[in-house]
């Protein structure tokens, strides 16, 4: 099998993947510090701007770190003073930030400029999930599904999904993108800035840590334009909704404990949810209030029998895709088993390829409604179908945690 982690977190290099084990445990925060440029009116975010940080608001309305929060921060290696000046592109494996509390993220505006973005989707790996990956089997996993080839969602993206979008993050190997849906927060009806995705997209697991420079694009490209249009397509069409930097962060222990590149260890546990922020402060509106919608997450995913279809939806980009485009697959669901000690996952075919990664997985309540109730998280070495885990109480602790970290805010 091939993971989409790598795989379908595709970054200009390749992907990410994920991992984790089955315990709600302590699960994994990115505490994030959103820096903006003290500089006004020139609209030019360079390495040149001062930026002024956040914990506290003054009263001229600039967002600023007390210094004893940047005192902490140069105790592990980080000044925020030099981080938008482009220190954040210093990676030094051996002191990788890999801690809940040793995240930093801070918005560097213009950062993810349209170029950037469309560069970030063409993966020159793409290493999967082989048989030998299989070997903790329960006994249980459902015979291999047919491929079924993903279809591209009309145009306008917004009109047809308007949750769906693209994460892009820098890790030590390149630019990368991930896919990801915008999902409801009971502390914060209709008004939600919470973001589902993989674990993989924001934590390289138990050889690395936390990514860079991690932000949210809702309908990436709406109007579907080709790789070539892209070229010279400005911000405002390649990100329609804005650009939404992630200030907190948080997946589950398992993958930060078992993650990896490649093969299906953790998978199970392949999930995490990013609070985010708009790049150029917005109008006071949240995310779920911009773009119109979010989706309930369902932590009582129903066994595979009970479930006639789930939906997939994501911006594949490895051959043969480009990343540019959205895309999605739809099919009645079996199960697959990756190791012993863990849930079984959610399995259906489709051709979807790497940077589909953490795109969510949409199945038809009781209710009568729609719900996220996966995620992309690992396929095959050959493309033709996806595996996405069952979310349950390790999910719902990670879920409830973003959201009460921002509850009354």
């Amino acid at each position: 099998m091939r993971s989409i982690r790598p795989p379908f977190a595709a970054r200009r290099g390749r992907s990410a993947r994920r991992r984790t084990s089955p315990v709600l445990a302590s699960v994994g925060l990115i505490a994030a510090l959103t820096l903006t440029a003290t500089a006004c009116g020139s609209g030019d975010d360079t390495a040149s701007d001062a930026p002024s940080a956040t914990a506290s608001q003054g009263s001229d309305g600039k967002i600023t770190i007390p210094d004893d929060i940047k005192d902490q921060l140069k105790k592990h290696g980080i000044d925020v003073d030099k981080w938008k000046g482009g220190d954040w592109k210093n990676w030094d494996k051996d002191d990788w930030l890999r801690e809940a509390d040793d995240f930093i993220n801070p918005i560097i505006k213009g950062l993810w400029d349209p170029n950037r973005m469309r560069e970030a989707d063409d993966p020159d790996v793409n290493k999967g999930v082989d048989e030998a990956d299989l070997t903790g089997d329960q006994g249980v996993t459902d015979p291999e599904p047919a491929p079924v080839t993903a279809r591209a969602v009309r145009t306008s993206y917004h009109a047809n999904v308007p949750e769906a979008g693209k994460v892009f993050f820098d890790s030590p190997e390149g630019t990368m993108v991930c896919s990801a849906t915008v999902v409801e927060d009971p502390a914060h009806p209709g008004k939600s800035n919470l973001v589902w995705t993989a674990g993989h997209c924001v934590h390289a697991g138990k050889k690395g840590g936390w990514f860079r420079n991690i932000a949210f694009v809702p309908s990436y490209n709406d109007s579907g334009k080709t790789a070539a249009q892209m070229e010279n397509a400005p911000r405002e069409e390649v990100a329609p909704y804005g650009v939404w930097w992630s200030d907190w962060a948080q997946t589950s222990d398992q993958w930060i404990g078992q993650g990896g590149t490649t093969g299906g260890q953790g998978a199970s546990y392949d999930f995490a949810v990013l609070h985010v922020t708009p790049e150029k402060g917005g109008d006071g509106k949240s995310l779920e209030e911009t773009v119109g919608s979010a989706l309930p997450v369902n932590f009582n995913a129903p066994a595979v029998p009970e479930v006639s279809s789930i939906t997939a939806t994501g911006y594949p980009a490895a051959a043969p895709f480009d990343g540019q485009k959205l895309y999605q697959c739809t099919d009645k669901p079996g199960r697959l088993s990756v190791a012993q000690a863990d849930p079984t996952m959610y399995r259906i075919g489709c051709s979807m390829t790497g940077g589909s990664s953490g795109g969510g997985w949409v199945a038809t309540g009781s209710d009568g409604k729609p719900a996220l109730v996966s995620n992309t998280s690992i396929g095959p070495v050959k493309f033709g179908w996806l595996a996405g885990p069952r979310l349950g109480d390790v999910a719902k602790g990670v879920y409830d945690s973003v959201s009460g970290k921002f509850k009354g805010q």
